[in-house]
């Protein structure tokens, strides 16, 4: 009977009985070889689909894996992009599981792990791509085969080169031209590479020197030409050179994709020269070139869209030239829309924060388009449209993971939710590996193994992406004023977000009833003054040795911030941007003033509660209350050190008379006892050495034996209420547009933590002491850390003990507090007091009325 039917299907599939499987394989894929078009491809797929459910032996795999990079290659061809990198995925891990590299010489370098890193770049996966490179460079060297260390530095050298960083793109062409027998094609891509990172770094006479000692094209030299003529901002120059190079176009040999590209340019350059006409024609060119079965001028409908970066840069100019505001949001809209379909395939986080910048870019615009068109209409819907493209950029990535929590919470026995929640887990940690083992000693066998291991976890987190999004369709549940303005009742709050563009500063400042927008003009002298305030707390010296400029810079930097549009709101919950992330709000002056005094001075402390957040979204969110208030403490102090916490034992001293806690002190206090720990309880404190990194070395927070770095935080599964980084700058961190800074705080906050009190910069030890004393003991009376944190410094200020120099602010405004508005669990201590003395009493008189009427009844009876 099986026999039959397999006759029967490949009867179907047009296949020749009698030939083997092995045989029927390579047949169907030179069949498609040789006829290449899309009615083969449903050809091919569907015997595709046959061959998976029977293949066995090595040879049968091997011969799948041959037609499968031939599909892969025909959907790249034809701009299917998607469907060529899971093509290509498929054949890569048929090989890998099959270990068929020891049966074959069969070349999987040129026919599928290149191919697949060259379409991660297009897409934007930058972390598949230099992992998916590195692995066939590392093949490469281990079998010395020249060409494909080649191929592998011309790839990873136009990865870089896409993202910017083109003093590394020269370096790797700089080694690669030292290898021998590089091919005249190869060495006309290193060149051609190589001039583009020279002219993105505005080294044209090297650029001239190159293109005399080299060969080219017609078509290259004058596109060259117009490339230098464009960064010299020659525009007339640089539209001669084009066209010329337009006229020989035939000869360059052009896919569909890079002929597009080319009419974006083009239509870059008229808009440049202020021709819109010709800007549109050639932006409508490159959307047909894309599109050839698009029938109407214009804009195409989503559905005709696939994934393909260039739309983004078609749809993106199409805005810019347009004058309507509706057509130019519309055309933004499916910039967006397209950025949507390329992040479906990326399954790490540093991916996503990598290509947030355009997005960025973009929502500033429409922020602007729809600002504008509220000062001409006054329509206050207008205002949250453009709070919603402001709201779309924040925290993409926390919140991403803080939704797949949630649906793991709401469905907690789903084996696919539980699968797919390691695996990222599981991916942080590899990534971790990777980083130390790139730090340390950085052995290529290492890096490569651990990359093949990113590799298989990014293909099992794609195909379970697929399955979850059909289990749980996406809920486009869109942000709500009515939801948040009812929320702002409940909490008597204002709240204020910040958009930090390009141009301009965006205030939205949105209360119970109102939804107001501030426009600040990112001037050179608003931006210094921004830098300069956040530089007064480098050091404790800065704002003691000028008081008086202090408090000019903390006025000054108020107004700019138009933070006294809220001086009716005791509440307030901010949301920084940009810089703003690391400004201490609750340390600005809302007023002018002379004193010196530091505790009479107009602090915003004074006047307001303060809460930080990274969204609205997570503003909004309801978070369950528990009644569990454990804490662990972890405190190294690092005695017999030159870095000693000595207040720290003080720190730790009053925790354990305040709250219920496990204090590791010293050696107790390791890393293993944490990750062993951490996740037991309700509180998580940490009073210890933290770093923000720098831009080789990631942030990291130090224990008695060792330190984590960021990603390993992202690794664990914490769901701490409260955590308090008693530490420094463990708010600090390399700034990524949109999702902030990459400090230790946010490795908490993507690790579960629901909210977290850390500080912006380094702090006095003694001061730091002082302030979680009190900040433990209004806990422990108000249960709410948002009452506790505002509590501590205004207890702070007014302490009489403390010294005028020691209450500058940079001693007692680095911890800021991001989470939920709690207010005050009710102390009903003097009322059980009351109680029981009117208890007391009441039972007292009863006695005396009982004694009395007994002595009565006594007298009466004698």
């Amino acid at each position: 009977m099986k026999i039959t039917i397999f006759i029967l299907l490949f009867f179907i599939c047009g296949i020749s009985f009698s030939q083997n499987l092995e045989e029927a394989i390579y047949t169907a894929a030179e069949t498609f070889i040789s006829n290449r078009n899309d009615t083969s491809l449903k050809l091919l797929t569907q015997q595709e689909v046959t061959f998976k459910n029977h293949v066995k032996t090595k040879d049968e795999q091997l011969a799948l894996v041959f037609l499968q990079c031939h599909k892969g290659y025909y959907l790249d061809e034809h701009s299917r992009l998607k469907e060529a990198i899971s093509t290509y995925e498929d054949a890569l891990k048929r090989f890998n599981n099959n270990e068929l590299s020891k049966l074959s010489d069969f070349d999987i370098i040129e026919s599928c792990l290149k191919p697949l890193g060259n379409l991660y770049t297009k897409t934007g996966d930058y972390t598949n791509a230099v992992s998916t490179i590195n692995q066939y460079i590392f093949l490469a060297e281990k079998s010395k085969t020249t060409k494909h260390k080649i191929s592998g530095a011309i790839n990873l050298a136009k990865l870089y080169q896409t993202i910017n960083k083109h003093e590394t793109v020269l370096k790797i062409i700089e080694d690669a031209s030292k290898l021998h027998n590089i091919n005249k094609n190869q060495k006309e891509l290193l060149q051609s590479i190589k001039s583009n990172s020279l002219l993105a770094l505005n080294k044209f006479d090297d650029v001239a020197s190159l293109h005399r000692s080299a060969s080219s094209s017609i078509f290259k030299t004058y596109k060259s030409q117009y490339i230098v003529a464009l960064q010299k901002n020659d525009y007339v120059t640089a539209l001669n050179a084009l066209k010329k190079a337009k006229e020989s176009i035939s000869e360059a040999d052009l896919s569909e994709r890079e002929l597009a590209k080319f009419y974006v340019e083009e239509a870059q350059l008229y808009h440049l020269l202020k021709q819109p006409n010709n800007a549109l024609k050639s932006l409508q060119r490159a959307t047909n070139t894309l599109l050839p079965n698009l029938k109407k001028a214009g804009l195409p409908d989503k559905k005709d869209l696939y994934t393909e970066n260039t739309f983004i840069d078609i749809f993106d100019l199409f805005s810019v030239v347009q004058t309507h505001t509706d057509t130019a949001l519309k055309s933004y809209n499916l910039s967006f829309y397209v950025s949507e379909l390329l992040q479906e395939n990326w399954t790490s986080q540093e991916a996503k924060i990598f290509n947030e910048t355009t997005n960025r870019s973009r929502s500033e615009l429409c922020i602007d388009l729809l600002v504008n068109s509220y000062q001409q209409t006054k329509n206050k819907s207008l205002l949250f449209e453009a709070f919603k493209y402001s709201e779309n950029n924040k925290a993409s990535v926390l919140k991403d993971m803080h939704n797949k929590k949630m649906r793991l919470l709401q469905f907690p026995n789903d084996s696919l939710l539980i699968k797919e929640f390691k695996l990222l887990k599981t991916q942080e940690y590899y990534t971790g590996l990777l980083i130390k083992e790139q730090l340390s000693s950085n052995k290529a066998s290492t890096v490569n193994s651990l990359s093949e291991k990113l590799s298989s976890i990014s293909l099992q987190l794609k195909s379970l992406k697929l399955a979850i999004s059909k289990k749980y369709p996406e809920d486009n549940h869109s942000l709500s004023l009515e939801t948040l303005q009812k929320k702002l009742k409940e909490d008597q709050a204002v709240l204020v977000e910040y958009f930090f563009g390009k141009n301009t500063l965006y205030q939205f400042v949105i209360s119970e009833i109102d939804i107001k927008v501030e426009s600040i003009h990112l001037t050179n002298t608003v931006r210094k003054s921004i830098v300069d305030f956040i530089h007064l707390f480098d050091d404790a010296s800065v704002i003691n040795n000028n008081i008086n400029s202090y408090t000019h810079q903390a006025f000054n930097v108020f107004e700019l911030l138009k933070f006294n549009n809220i001086s009716n709101y005791k509440n307030v919950i901010i949301i920084p941007d940009g810089l703003l992330n690391f400004i201490p709000f609750e340390a600005l002056l809302t007023a002018k003033t002379s004193t010196t005094s530091f505790s009479q001075m107009p602090f915003v402390v004074k006047n307001h509660y303060v809460v930080y957040n990274s969204s609205a979204t997570f503003y909004l969110t309801e978070l369950k209350k528990t009644n569990n208030k454990s804490l662990l403490g972890i405190f190294p102090v690092f005695e017999n050190t030159n870095q000693k916490l000595t207040y720290s034992i003080d720190e730790a001293e009053a925790i354990q008379k305040e709250m219920h806690s496990n204090i590791l002190m010293n050696s107790k206090a390791s890393k293993t006892n944490f990750l062993k720990n951490a996740s037991k309880y309700s509180i998580i404190h940490l009073s210890t050495h933290a770093s923000s990194g720098d831009f080789i070395n990631p942030a990291n927070i130090s224990f008695y034996d060792d330190t984590i770095i960021l990603n390993e935080l992202y690794s664990l599964d914490l769901n701490p209420n409260l955590v308090v980084l008693s530490a420094c700058e463990t708010g600090i961190g390399k700034l990524y547009k949109g999702e902030g800074a990459m400090s230790m705080a946010r490795g908490f906050q993507y690790a579960g933590a629901e909210n977290l009190l850390f500080s912006l910069w380094q702090i006095n030890d003694l001061s730091t002491s002082q302030l979680m004393q009190s900040f433990y003991e209004n806990y422990n009376t108000t249960e709410s850390a948002s009452i506790a944190n505002h509590h501590s410094k205004v207890e702070y200020l007014e302490n009489e003990t403390i010294s005028n120099i020691k209450k500058s602010p940079y001693y007692w405004s680095a911890f800021v507090y991001y989470g939920t508005l709690e207010k005050a669990t009710p102390d009903y201590t003097i009322f059980y007091m009351i109680f029981g003395i009117a208890l007391s009493l009441i039972v007292l008189l009863l006695l005396l009325k009982y004694k009395n009427h007994d002595r009565n009844t006594r007298g009466i009876s004698s």
